[in-house]
């Protein structure tokens, strides 16, 4: 297939794996947290599904004025230094801190068994997810699914977390998502009521459980007894992706506000710049756009979850 010249001048392209078929940005927690961090930060960018990795075999990775810079850690880092964004100015010593701990927490030990959870254990759901097409789709899904899982237990070996039973994979799971339900607790994002970095950490991971992962023990978890984690999901999907539908949304996390206006959404964009502060309506007009509204012009507190109602509605059940 003959490459499509990409100019990254001025311009953040963003390489990542395809879109699944579920409705969900992406089934890499990385990817999902790339993302999701770039409209957090509202910086315009651009997505390129061509499935290449970076030099440093890495994945999700970046173009911007010619440079490549590849893992999420240092990706954010350079647009901090060449865009002037900063999503934790507002965090003192301490909570930089903590923010950091909570971060390699969930990168380097919950996001394995997740890893496990989507690759080994439910595979056959994952596999169902996966986006491609062609006359041979279905044999080359196999073929992809099943090398990603030999990839996947061999790395897991290699980390040590691997060497555990499944039962006891489990148990370090849970032990993380109660972690972050505690540290969350009651309030809007992990360290306050502002959106800083660790929230696309967060977010890009535990939507994999929320979204991803139908009757497994993870998503049991997240919307059963830690319902505030799904509470948050909820949240900042509604507020950064706006476009983002889940057939299989349920009502509990409704607001009576928000049941409405959140039934219409547009298609999530494959290839074509995306702005939180330049959108536009049908006619073309621009929408006028703060970080406290939606493209629906409405607040985005109209859909925050009513946490006592939730919890009220989840002990009828």
């Amino acid at each position: 297939r003959k490459e499509e010249e990409l100019d990254s001048k001025d311009a953040i392209i963003l390489h990542q794996f395809s879109r699944p078929t579920n409705g969900v940005p992406s089934l890499s927690p990385f990817c999902l947290k790339m993302e999701t961090y770039l409209r957090m930060a509202d910086l315009p960018y651009q997505n390129y599904f061509d499935g290449k990795l970076s030099p440093q075999g890495k994945m999700p990775w970046i173009e911007y004025n010619h440079k490549k810079v590849s893992g999420t850690e240092f990706i954010i880092d350079f647009l901090e230094e060449k865009l002037g964004v900063n999503l934790n100015k507002h965090l003192g010593p301490h909570e930089r801190a903590v923010s950091r701990a909570v971060t390699k927490m969930v990168e380097e030990h919950f996001y394995w068994t997740l890893a496990y959870c989507q690759w080994v254990e439910n595979l056959h759901e994952t596999q169902k997810m996966v986006s491609l097409f062609g006359p041979f789709s279905d044999l080359l899904r196999w073929i992809l699914c099943h090398l990603t899982k030999g990839i996947v237990k061999r790395e897991m070996y290699g980390h040590g977390i691997g060497r555990f039973s499944e039962e006891e994979m489990y148990t370090l799971m849970e032990k993380d998502m109660r972690t972050l339900a505690g540290l969350l607790g009651d309030k809007k994002y992990i360290m306050g009521p502002t959106v800083s970095t660790v929230d696309a950490t967060v977010f890009g991971h535990l939507a994999q459980a929320m979204w991803t992962l139908p009757g497994t023990r993870p998503e049991r978890l997240i919307k059963g007894e830690l319902i505030n984690l799904a509470m948050y999901c909820e949240r900042i999907r509604r507020k950064f992706w706006p476009e983002w539908h889940h057939e299989d949304d349920n009502t509990l996390y409704e607001s009576e506000e928000s049941s409405e206006a959140s039934k219409t959404y547009s298609p999530l964009q494959d290839f074509s710049f995306y702005s939180r502060t330049e959108t536009f309506d049908e006619e073309g007009n621009s929408i006028s756009q703060t970080p406290d509204t939606d493209y629906t012009g409405h607040s985005l507190f109209d859909s925050d979850v009513d946490m006592d109602e939730c919890r009220e509605q989840e002990q009828g059940k």
